[in-house]
């Protein structure tokens, strides 16, 4: 990890060499539609970006984004739901300690924000799509992305797909930010390129008024008058903040994210005063899934147990494997469950009978025969008692042979990005330690900490850029504290 950048204030700055109302840092999901919003709200706004072009890691991403509450979409395709369903099933989702008020506010304006990213060029094909989980391969627009379908929350909170996936074949986040880039052009905002932001400044009172740059090893000073948006990203490609913050997610093989996931805005912010919250949250996603019938095979960790109900987000999987299982896990399949998933996953052992791949497992002796043998029982009559998977996939494993898949952390992909990071408000206001503004200091997607505090569903990410990097602009624009 780079030093951290330090602030710096007004006294050291003799001339500016640009000078904006509102200043964007990141030109993702969150950057484009600050700089939308911004314009919108009267501000002269410049967007600085490191890389080459628009895009960040949001250009990486399967491209869903999490709507609800009765999108047009959602109504085409024939499923009702309402802000309170959504609010009820993100506060449990997302937590422990969720972030009730971004919550509450983006379920009530979920309807809206899709409408105005439809306005903004983003088209969407009112189609539902049945295998859940992953974006649909075609164009298909709408998906369930979180395991609002599985327990626990299908028992409590009316179920509805809210993956809502850009008229795209496959992965659509590429798409999504050709569509929000292009919608950024053609507003008044300048945007520079291959511009890296380094270190806030401030002025005598602590607000900040400004940022440094460098564009082609020349330091730029640039003056905000009315603010600085920070929506560069996480720190899941910054090896030493992942080992300070979130230790065990090193351990991942792919971390989702662009170079410029380095932490660096998080620590420009930290430089003024800001604090960080929930550093140790982080999404981890292993693909077990298409096709979902797999999952009529179970899950045990190292001690030969189930832990989860199978038929869940892959996402949830993935996070208790890895934070409360030791990363160690096995699907267990008999010769009537078994095919390819998605990722091509072998079984690692294939044995005769359960108490040989029991053994070769190197299992506690009993656990895993006691495993399958209740499962087997509740299931030959509909139920899973212990872990309440989906009737639907409940189904014996009493076909030998029977065949374990490893899918622990070092032997499968498991893919991760970080999602703690600056405290704001939901307009996007940084927050100190003490809860106060940071004055002049703004910030947004994957560089906060936002709608998912813990937990996660597929299509946040997207969606907490793209509305609150809208509200951070008109919040910027309007002169803030």
């Amino acid at each position: 990890m780079t030093r951290p950048a330090a602030v710096r204030d007004t006294r050291s700055v003799a001339a500016w060499d640009l000078e904006t109302d509102v200043a964007v840092v990141g030109f993702g999901a969150a950057g484009a539609c600050a700089a939308i919003e911004a314009t919108a709200g009267g501000a002269d706004t410049l967007v600085l970006e490191r890389a080459s072009g628009g895009g960040g890691t949001s250009a990486l991403s399967g491209g869903l984004v999490y709507l609800g509450g009765g999108t047009a979409v959602q109504r085409a395709c024939g499923f009702e739901d309402t802000p309170d369903a959504m609010y009820r099933f993100l506060m449990a989702a997302c937590g422990p300690g969720p972030d009730e008020a971004k919550i509450r506010l983006y379920a009530d304006e979920s309807v809206a924000h899709f409408d105005w990213l439809v306005a903004a060029g983003v088209p969407f094909r009112p189609s539902y799509y049945p295998e859940p989980g992953l974006e649909p391969p075609g164009d298909d627009g709408l998906v369930y992305s979180g395991g609002e379908d599985a327990h626990p929350f299908a028992r409590v909170i009316p179920p509805a797909p809210r993956g809502h996936k850009p008229r795209h074949a496959g992965a659509a986040g590429g798409f999504l930010m050709q569509c929000l880039v292009a919608a950024a052009e053609r507003t008044p905002a300048r945007i520079d390129v291959d511009t890296r932001c380094e270190t806030l400044i401030v002025d005598d009172t602590r607000r900040v008024v400004g940022l440094i740059a460098r564009q082609g090893g020349a330091e730029r000073l640039v003056r905000a008058r009315r603010g600085v948006i920070l929506c560069a990203g996480g720190f899941v490609q910054n090896p030493a903040m992942v080992l300070r913050y979130c230790p065990v997610i090193a351990r991942c093989k792919y971390k989702l994210g662009q170079e410029g996931d380095d932490g660096r805005a998080i620590r420009m912010a930290m430089g003024a005063g800001a604090t960080v919250v929930r550093m140790e949250a982080a999404e981890v996603a292993i693909p077990l899934t298409p096709p979902r019938r797999l999952m009529r095979g179970i899950l045990v960790n190292r001690h030969g147990q189930r832990f989860i109900n199978e038929d869940t987000y892959f996402g949830r999987i993935g996070q208790e494997s890895l934070f409360h299982q030791d990363g160690r896990m096995w699907l267990l399949v008999d010769d009537g469950v078994y095919e390819r998933n998605m990722a091509g996953m072998e079984p690692a052992h294939v044995e005769e009978t359960v108490a040989d791949l029991e053994r070769a497992l190197a299992m506690p002796p009993g656990a895993l025969e006691w495993t399958v043998d209740y499962y087997n029982r509740h299931a030959a009559r509909g139920e899973d008692p212990l872990h309440h998977k989906g009737a639907g996939l409940l189904q014996a494993l009493d076909r030998p042979p029977y065949a374990a898949i490893d899918c622990s952390v070092d032997r499968a992909l498991y893919a991760t990005f970080t999602l703690g990071g600056l405290h704001t408000t939901v307009d996007g206001e940084v927050l100190d330690p003490d809860g106060e503004v940071v004055p002049g200091l703004y910030a947004a997607g994957r560089t906060t900490s936002g709608l998912a505090a813990a937990g996660y569903a597929s299509g946040l990410s997207l969606a907490d850029a793209t509305y609150f990097g809208r509200r951070a602009g008109r919040a910027a624009a309007a002169g803030g504290r």
